[in-house]
Parts: C-alpha cells; sequence; structure tokens
C-alpha cells in the first residue's frame, strides 16, 4: 500500500535517489547529491514542509515519487503571492505505477496550494514563478514543462491544464558570435562604455531567494560622459547544467534599457559586447529563454544570432 506524507528532515537521499533514476534528460540536472538539494531547494526561507509530498511503500519505507508545490512572488519580489501557484516538481520512480502514483500526488499538490489560496496553478513553474529548482530543473529559467518532455505535457493537460503560452529555448556559443554592425551600433559603441560587474548582487528579495546560491554577472551600459547605468543585463553561472552539460553555461536572466533609450539599439548593443567579453572570460554557452507571446524579445534575441534549442508549454489550471 502507498502512504503520502509530507516531507521529513531525513528524506533528501532518498529523494536524490528518485530523482537520479529518472530517464535522463538535458532539461534536469543529472549530478544531484543530497547536499545541493539541500542548498537549492530546502534552504528557501519560504521552504514549507507542507508543500513537498512523498510517496512511500508503507511496508518497506521506500520513497516512490514526490511532488513539490510552491508560490510566486508578489509585484514588489518582497515576499509572497499565495495567489499564484506552481507544481514546482513531480517525479515518480520508472519502475512504478507512474499514472497512478504521480495523479494522486498531483492531486494532493494541488490542494495544498488551493488551500493557501491559490487561484491559478502552473506546471513546471515558468518565469518568475519559479520558487524552487532554478539550477536543477529547465536551463537558465523554467520553461513550464519542456517539449522534450511530451508525456509529461499529456499527463498535465489530461488533469485540466491548458496552455497559456510558449517558452522559447534560445542558445548561443560565444566564439562563434558575430556583433550587429550599423551605424546606430557604431554611434552607440562610440558614446558609452561597457562595465563588467563579476559578482553582481541581486536587485530584489526574491531575485536572491532564487538565483542567490549562484554568482551573478551584471553588465552595464554607461554614458562616457558620466552618469550611471542607461541599460543593463543579468547573467548567472548555470554550475549544476555546466556539469551535466559538459560546457562553460550562463544563463541570461534580465535585460533593461531606460525608458527614454529603448528602440535605439541600446539592448542590441549591450547584448552583443556581453557575448564577447563573457567569451574572453570563458564561458561557451549562453542560454537564455523568452516567452512566444513576447515578439520584441525574440527579435533581439534572434537578431544577435542566438539558435532555438527548445520549447516549453506553460500549462496552467484555474
Amino acid at each position: 500500500m502507498i502512504h503520502y506524507r509530507k516531507f521529513r528532515n531525513s528524506d533528501p537521499p532518498r529523494l536524490v535517489d528518485v530523482w537520479r533514476r529518472s530517464p535522463p534528460s538535458r532539461r534536469l540536472a543529472q549530478l544531484l547529491t543530497p547536499n545541493l538539494f539541500e542548498e537549492l531547494v530546502l534552504a528557501k526561507p519560504y521552504f514549507d514542509p507542507e508543500g513537498l509530498i512523498v510517496a512511500e511503500e508503507e511496508e518497506t519505507g521506500r520513497v516512490l515519487g514526490f511532488v513539490h508545490a510552491g508560490f510566486g512572488p508578489n509585484a514588489e519580489r518582497t515576499g509572497l503571492d499565495h495567489t499564484q501557484g506552481a507544481i514546482c516538481m513531480l517525479i515518480v520512480r520508472p519502475e512504478e505505477d507512474k499514472a497512478q502514483t504521480a495523479a494522486e500526488l498531483l492531486a494532493r499538490g494541488e490542494e495544498y496550494l488551493r488551500s493557501s489560496g491559490a487561484k491559478d496553478i502552473y506546471a513546471g513553474g515558468v518565469g518568475a514563478i519559479c520558487p524552487f529548482y532554478v539550477g536543477l530543473y529547465g536551463g537558465s529559467e523554467l520553461p513550464g514543462v519542456p517539449d522534450s518532455q511530451p508525456a509529461s505535457q499529456e499527463f498535465f493537460r489530461k488533469h485540466g491544464y491548458d496552455e497559456a503560452d510558449r517558452v522559447l529555448v534560445y542558445q548561443c556559443e560565444p566564439a562563434a558570435f558575430r556583433p550587429v554592425v550599423d551605424r546606430s551600433q557604431m554611434q552607440i559603441r562610440r558614446s558609452t562604455t561597457v562595465e563588467v560587474v563579476e559578482d553582481a548582487t541581486s536587485k530584489n528579495w526574491w531575485e536572491a531567494c532564487t538565483l542567490g546560491c549562484f554568482q551573478q554577472i551584471g553588465v552595464e551600459l554607461k554614458p562616457r560622459d558620466g552618469g550611471g547605468p542607461i541599460a543593463s543585463a543579468k547573467f548567472w553561472c548555470m554550475d549544476p547544467f555546466s556539469q551535466s552539460w559538459g560546457v562553460h553555461a550562463l544563463g541570461l536572466v534580465d535585460v533593461e534599457v531606460a525608458e527614454d533609450q529603448r528602440q535605439s539599439g541600446m539592448a542590441t548593443y549591450l547584448l552583443g559586447e556581453s557575448i564577447r567579453q563573457l567569451n574572453e572570460r570563458g564561458f561557451t554557452l549562453i542560454e537564455g529563454h523568452a516567452v512566444q507571446s513576447n515578439a520584441g524579445a525574440i527579435a533581439l534575441i534572434e537578431k544577435l544570432g542566438f539558435v532555438q534549442s527548445d520549447a516549453g508549454s506553460v500549462l496552467r489550471k484555474s
């Protein structure tokens, strides 16, 4: 008989064992250890044992799978928004009756979220709704449910989740990058300087919670005649994925341009210079995500030569 219960402090080695028995996937970090699970998942200040539900064999105590549910941030990124929930992770041992166990785990994860006020529930997490598993799942950001996991997409659709958007995953090899060269880009080069901040600080509480465990690199575009940044970009070192992929990878997670400088080519120039300088620092892969509905972001990233490598479905249940 299967018993369902909340997380216990003795669980990490057994949860990691279930994780590592999953079929290999580029979107799931393969070299997970109990210590890394503790650091990147359990150490979050909002971790709630009630939201990590474990399925175990009652007679033997063997863990068969688990579901982990959590919440996205409020608009100010200073705390949780309990109206926006996510089934952050759902894994069942491949040798088990996955459908029945997974369905029960999903129902219990949804019940936890609904009882705390969730109006919308996302499968896999996406964008800012990423309370757990950044660095272990998805890539540079959480992409919903990747197309490389069609069975998982079908499972969530079967249980009432509808596609709200698509996430496109792009990658660039800095060594092969060729910058955009035109008159506006040359003018920007003459009037600005680019500064790389090797250990950039998190700009808010939520970013500190989700990316604070990793080295963050900031790149700022400043006027040559002085003044603050007119554009900035943020990258993070994707160490767990770098080990799995065999490359030195960075995730692009944020690009900001001053309102009076938008549509002027600043973002194109900043990212081009970022890629060039990051290549000099030994990074061999840069990954960025864009939702399909954001045509501007897609146009920018494709203009810079990023190539789509994967995609995911933003699956939501209201």
